[in-house]
């Protein structure tokens, strides 16, 4: 989606892990904003959330 801007609500991670800003929110209020691949280097809300999804059992 080239210059748009789109917003997507998703619990998916990945519907949207190919955005360029992924907001992160926590009981209504935004706690990480980055891409994918910088938020999973803060190892906080939304690499939690990624480990639980894709975790493998």
């Amino acid at each position: 989606m080239e210059n748009r801007t789109t917003l997507v609500i998703a619990h998916r991670l990945s519907t949207i892990q190919r955005a360029t800003r992924i907001c992160v929110l926590k009981q209504g209020r935004v706690v990480e904003v980055g891409r994918h691949e910088e938020l999973l280097g803060l190892n906080g809300e939304y690499a939690r959330l990624h480990r639980l999804q894709f975790a493998e059992g």
